[in-house]
C-alpha cells in the first residue's frame, strides 16, 4: 500500500528536485536505518530463540514484525530517491547472552528513535517525514518493551499480588472491559500509595509530587468511564501491596518497573475491540505513562 502510495506523490520527473546537498546526507542515513534494520531483524531472531518463555519470546517476534515493516517502507524509499536497490548488511552485533542482548535491544533502539526523528526532520517529502517519525514511534514502543523484559526477572519490589494492578492484567488470557477498568485502577491506586509511601519516607522529591498529581487526573479519566459503562468500584487496599524501598535509588528504580507494567498494561488493553472512548482514554494513559517512566530513567540515573 505504501508503495502505490508513494510513486503516486513523487512521479519520476519530479526525483531530480532531491538531487541536491541535502540527498546524499539523506540517502546515506537511510541506507544506514536499512542496514539497522536489517541488523535488528537478525538479532531479534536470535534472542527470540534464546528467550526463557513462550511469552517473551512472542514478544520479540512481535517486534521482529514491525522491524521487517521499517525494512520494506525504507527499502522502497531509498530505491524511488536514487533509482536503485539498497544493500543490506549487518552493521552491529548481537550478544550471545539473552540478558545482555534484551538491554543492548534496549539501548539500540533508544537510539534508533533519535535517529530516526533526525531523518524526519531532513526529509523534505512529507510522506518520508511521516514514515520516519512512525517508525521512530515504534521504537520508543519497542524500547519499553525491551526494559520491561530486561526487569522481568529481577523485580525490584513486591508490588503486586497475582490478581491485582497490571501484574493482574498481563497475566490475564482475555479481558472484558469491566476487568480492564478494574486492574487499571487499581495499578493507579498502587501508583498513589508507593508515591504517598515514598514521600513520607524520604521527604519531598520534586519527580514523585509532580507524577502523583498527573496521575491523580489518570483515575479521574477511569472513574469517568467506570460512571458511564456502570462498573462496580474496586475497593482500594493498594496500601498493602507497598514496601518501603531502602533508598532513593531504589525508589527510582521502583517507579520505573511500576510504569513499565503500566504501559505494558494499557498496550494489551488496546490490543482488544474495545469501545472507542475507552481506546482514546487508554492511550492517553499509556503515552502519560511513557513520559513518567522516562522521568524516572533520568532520575534513575543521576
Amino acid at each position: 500500500m505504501f508503495s502505490n502510495l508513494y510513486f503516486q506523490y513523487v512521479p519520476h520527473h519530479n526525483v531530480d528536485n532531491y538531487r541536491n546537498t541535502n540527498e546524499d546526507s539523506l540517502t546515506k542515513d537511510i541506507q544506514k536505518a536499512i542496514n539497522a534494520e536489517y541488523s535488528a531483524i537478525a538479532c531479534y531472531q536470535k534472542l527470540a530463540d534464546m528467550a526463557p518463555t513462550k511469552n517473551e519470546k512472542n514478544q520479540i517476534l512481535e517486534i521482529q514484525k514491525d522491524e521487517k515493516r521499517h525494512l520494506e517502507y525504507f527499502s522502497e524509499i531509498y530505491t524511488t530517491l536514487t533509482g536503485r536497490k539498497p544493500t543490506y548488511q549487518i552493521s552491529e552485533g548481537c550478544p550471545d547472552k539473552y540478558r545482555a542482548g534484551i538491554e543492548f535491544a534496549f539501548k539500540d533502539e533508544q537510539g534508533a528513535v533519535d535517529f530516526y526523528l533526525d531523518i524526519a526532520e531532513k526529509a523534505k517529502d512529507p510522506i518520508i517525514k511521516e514514515r520516519f517519525k512512525r517508525a521512530a514511534a515504534d521504537e520508543q514502543n519497542h524500547a519499553v518493551w525491551f526494559l520491561y523484559l530486561l526487569f522481568l526477572k529481577k523485580p525490584i519490589m513486591n508490588r503486586q499480588t497475582q490478581n491485582f494492578g497490571a501484574t493482574g492484567a498481563l497475566s490475564a488470557t482475555t479481558l472484558t472491559l469491566p476487568q480492564m477498568l478494574t486492574f487499571a485502577i487499581q495499578d493507579e491506586y498502587l501508583a498513589q500509595a508507593r508515591y504517598d509511601n515514598i514521600l513520607a519516607n524520604f521527604g519531598f522529591i520534586r519527580t514523585f509530587a509532580q507524577i502523583k498529581t498527573a496521575e491523580l487526573r489518570h483515575i479521574n479519566a477511569l472513574l469517568l468511564l467506570f460512571e458511564r459503562y456502570q462498573v462496580p468500584l474496586p475497593p482500594n487496599n493498594a496500601q498493602s501491596f507497598v514496601t518501603t524501598p531502602e533508598s532513593i535509588k531504589a525508589a527510582y528504580a521502583a517507579g520505573v518497573q511500576g510504569e513499565i507494567d503500566n504501559i505494558a498494561m494499557y498496550n494489551k488493553f488496546l490490543t482488544f475491540a474495545i469501545p472507542n472512548d475507552a481506546r482514546t482514554v487508554f492511550t492517553q494513559l499509556r503515552n502519560a505513562s511513557m513520559n513518567h517512566l522516562a522521568a524516572f530513567e533520568r532520575g534513575l540515573a543521576r
